[in-house]
């Protein structure tokens, strides 16, 4: 190990345990990006797969060595030597050479039941491979980190084994001995008094621990372990993992640091970038619910919460959200109070007084919407406009005069055709237009951007980047109401607008209508 000048160290396993995840794939070029970002961020080692064990991890341990880490040590993953077979002659023990990597892990077999039934050897054969390994690796000059595999169950079935093969990896010359919650299943109160009576029988080599979340406690072992003296914690970005995950470094980094005061990294700002970073890069959804770095993890609903936070942020909030690059979120719904609306209006740079007839009415009428439906929550754009339009701030752009939508199918082999008319006024001045698209969205999209194109050139800045549809009320089947949730982006912000209806066209009519219109609103704005 290095010189200690912090009591804990970060060992990232995202490019190799987290791709072990249903749904969590990367490319070579996916992991060489993340191991770059992880390193930015000042995690202290960054495990980057197997080597050999696939094509995606030759190729990243090939371009690997092209990175220039400033902070993190680049880490090879495999086992220790084969049954009855030399170090020297093991082949998967030379591509770990080969890696070129300054730092080696090994995993090795703690739990007697996998020595005797799954290996088929003997437990002093199953000693021996990992001395030899561990001793072989530091001959070589690298950094080795000993994982001792399923720790915790050999412990408790077999106390003597499971420190034996602990002992083997420590008289090689291990750097550090990883105790593994392998499966998932112990308890913090035993990962506690099982580090501390580790730490008692071995005191020459420190100690880390890798925790797996199959009982959603992988967070909290970790913490224990490090409690009871671990160095180091391993784990990865959003927790990503075999079965259930792995420990969630998101959450266990700012525990560690804002809760017991143990600096892990100077850039924990960057944490919710980071976050979601790995997210977009693997193509995973965003985990909203996630604590620190989730977008509801400081949202705040109910009329009583609001108030309070508005008067005493920490009243409601155990951190600071921009710590961890998160940020407070009012949300406005029928739970809401007048102080919730206040308080969008204000971000939105827009005049409400506390007790105006206005204020009032906005409140009222929100309540009104949610209960046809509606919901504002993820659709600050629609709000926006409700507020607007209540304090005088608004300015219709255009008037819709009609639209029509077909969709027609052609039993002679020609392509399907979905097509949409659009006839809306401007300055009293008409324009109809028609477009034709992927579906009937995109085909309202289409005509209605061409025929507002001619006043408004500065339309084609907006995209629109997610389409989202909810049944409301399922019990009416095809009749039931459905509510559309539609994202735009002009390339630097994006936001939300809702439309409610039986009609699921008609719905998106509005959700769409309002994305647009609410652009228009802010291009004025910025000409006034």
């Amino acid at each position: 190990m290095p010189t200690p000048t912090k009591s804990v160290f970060i060992y990232d396993t995202t490019l190799r345990d987290g791709t072990q995840g249903e749904g969590f794939q990367l490319s070579g070029l996916d992991k060489l990006r993340i191991a770059e970002r992880l390193d930015q961020f000042g995690v202290d080692y960054i495990e980057g797969g197997w080597p050999g064990s696939n094509p995606k991890d030759v190729e990243f341990f090939q371009e690997a060595k092209k990175l220039r880490l400033k902070h993190a040590k680049l880490a090879a993953f495999g086992s220790t030597r084969r049954a009855d077979t030399p170090v020297e002659n093991d082949a998967q023990v030379a591509l770990l050479l080969n890696a070129k990597t300054p730092v080696v892990t090994i995993f090795g077999k703690s739990w007697e039941l996998h020595v005797t039934e799954v290996l088929r050897t003997t437990v002093e054969e199953n000693q021996a491979m990992i001395h030899d390994t561990v001793a072989y690796l530091k001959k070589h000059g690298r950094e080795v980190i000993y994982d001792a595999e399923h720790f915790f169950d050999g412990f408790k079935d077999n106390q003597l084994h499971a420190m034996a093969t602990l002992q083997a990896a420590a008289d090689g010359g291990a750097d550090v001995l990883v105790l593994c919650d392998t499966n998932g299943g112990t308890l913090p109160h035993e990962v506690s008094e099982i580090c501390r009576l580790v730490r008692e029988k071995i005191t020459n080599v420190p100690i880390g621990i890798h925790t797996h979340n199959d009982c959603e406690l992988a967070v909290a072992n970790a913490v224990a372990a490090v409690q009871a003296g671990a160095i180091q914690v391993q784990g990865t970005i959003n927790g990503y993992g075999e079965r259930t995950g792995n420990c969630n470094l998101t959450s266990v980094i700012p525990i560690l640091q804002l809760k017991m005061g143990i600096i892990v990294t100077p850039h924990l700002t960057k944490l919710q970038d980071l976050s979601y970073f790995v997210d977009d890069v693997s193509n995973n959804p965003h985990f909203v619910r996630a604590a620190f770095i989730g977008r509801t993890a400081f949202a705040h609903k109910g009329g009583m919460h609001v108030n309070a936070v508005q008067k005493l942020a920490r009243s409601y909030e155990h951190i600071r959200p921009e710590e961890v690059g998160n940020t407070q979120n009012i949300l406005v719904s029928e739970l809401a109070g007048q102080t919730n609306i206040l308080i969008k209006a204000e971000q939105m740079g827009l005049p409400l007084e506390k007790g105006s007839d206005s204020a009032k009415r906005l409140l009222q009428v929100v309540k009104e919407m949610e209960n046809q439906g509606y919901s504002f929550e993820a659709a600050g754009g629609s709000l926006e406009l409700l507020i607007r339009r209540e304090i005088g701030h608004y300015q219709k752009p255009f008037e819709l005069k009609e639209y029509h939508t077909s969709f027609r199918q052609y039993r002679d082999g020609h392509q399907p055709v979905c097509e949409a008319t659009v006839k809306v006024f401007v300055d009293e001045k008409s324009e109809y237009t028609v477009a034709e698209g992927n579906g009937v969205v995109n085909a309202l999209d289409k005509a209605l951007r061409k025929s507002l194109a001619n006043f408004y050139p500065e339309i084609d800045l907006v995209t629109l980047v997610d389409y989202k549809v909810r049944i409301l009320d399922g019990h009416d089947a095809t009749a039931s109401k459905t509510r559309v949730l539609i994202v735009c982006s002009d390339g630097e912000t994006n936001w939300g607008t809702v439309g409610v209806s039986e009609n699921i066209i008609e719905a998106s009519w509005i959700a769409l209508v309002d994305g647009l219109d609410l652009f228009l609103q802010k291009q004025r704005d910025a000409k006034v």
